[in-house]
């Protein structure tokens, strides 16, 4: 079979590989999308944390289901997404329901490698059904999925005010899932297309261009309460630092994005508002289940959500461009 292997920061080349052999308890797939994310562009631009080349990228995967043991629910030609989170089972997170932060996580296409490719054989417990929507769909469930567990993570109720800062693909599913519980959903961003995005796609109550005078008009939006909960999703540390001061006094911050290093806040500040102070990382079978739920009645705008695609083997042209602001991107799709 033919992979996509990042050898090293921007450069992408097609491989050959053997089909991987099928062991106890796994189906082999074949892949059929590839949904490009952030960590993506991390990798290939050589700015990912706690990453090693040469990888084979890709966690955001559906497929369709080639071979499978003797008596499992799923049969060949089934249409699959992937969970590409590959936890031990016994671990102290395991062993809570926690899987997403097993202490021995292994991601897909970071970790180990992943999806670029024309097969991959998997366990069963990480393959689920996806009759009821398209393949591009499918391979959209796992990013949509990590907005939908720091929803969940935050508890945020009807009627309450959500900062979600930075309208990138991982944004945007904060903001899809914060608005299905009823949150007035506020998005603060630097690009004015992804504000665009939000307001007339997302139908978010509030975008703010990031810069001079955008504390000023969230104060304003806020009546000077600022955010029952604030949500970032930038990936950048001053980011993090300055949304500590966006927190309502008895609210929330859940740090969804993660960067290389340490951040700092202001104490008193932070125990003046009694602030509580979460992370969000990945995703569970519940937030999955979630977002099925949301796609199967048609309450994820999934075709507007796609705003590129190309095959598989074109990525090493395709990636350099996806990655410009001019391009638009908000979620790329390889096909196969």
């Amino acid at each position: 079979m033919r992979a996509v292997l990042c050898r090293n920061p921007g450069e992408l080349e097609i491989v050959e590989r053997p089909v991987p052999a099928r062991g106890p308890g796994e189906a082999l797939v074949r892949i059929r999308r590839i949904g490009v994310c952030g960590t993506d562009m991390h990798i290939y631009q050589g700015n990912q944390p706690y990453f090693s080349y040469p990888r084979v990228m890709g966690h955001e995967l559906s497929g369709e289901i080639v071979e499978a043991d003797a008596g499992s629910a799923l049969k060949p030609g089934d249409p699959v997404y992937v969970v590409p989170y590959l936890h031990c089972g016994h671990c102290i997170a395991c062993r809570a329901g926690k899987t997403n932060c097993c202490t021995s996580l292994k991601v897909l296409g970071v970790h180990i490698d992943g999806g670029m490719c024309e097969y991959l054989s998997l366990p069963e417990t990480h393959l689920f059904p996806a009759d009821g929507i398209s393949l591009d769909e499918a391979a959209m469930v796992e990013f949509l999925a990590i907005g939908a567990h720091a929803v969940a993570r935050s508890q945020l109720s009807r009627g309450r005010r959500a900062l979600v800062v930075g309208a990138g693909p991982i944004g945007v599913g904060v903001a899809i899932f914060a608005g299905l519980q009823g949150a007035e959903v506020t998005v603060i961003d630097g690009r004015e297309d992804r504000l665009d995005f939000a307001s007339r796609t997302l139908g978010v109550t509030h975008t703010i261009r990031l810069g001079e005078n955008d504390v000023e008009r969230m104060r304003e939006n806020t009546a000077g309460e600022f955010y029952d909960c604030v949500f970032d999703c930038t990936g950048s540390p001053k980011a993090m630092e300055r949304g500590f001061a966006l927190v309502a006094h008895g609210g929330t911050y859940v740090l969804v994005s993660i960067v290389q290093g340490h951040i700092s806040f202001s104490d008193p500040e932070f125990h003046k508002r009694e602030t509580t102070l979460l992370s969000s990382r990945n995703a569970t079978l519940a937030d999955f289940a979630t977002v099925m739920t949301a796609m199967r009645e048609g309450k994820v705008p999934t075709r507007a959500i796609k705003t590129h695609s190309a095959p598989l083997w074109e990525a090493a042209a395709r990636m350099p461009e996806w990655i410009k602001p001019e391009a638009g991107t908000v979620k790329a799709v390889l096909e196969l």
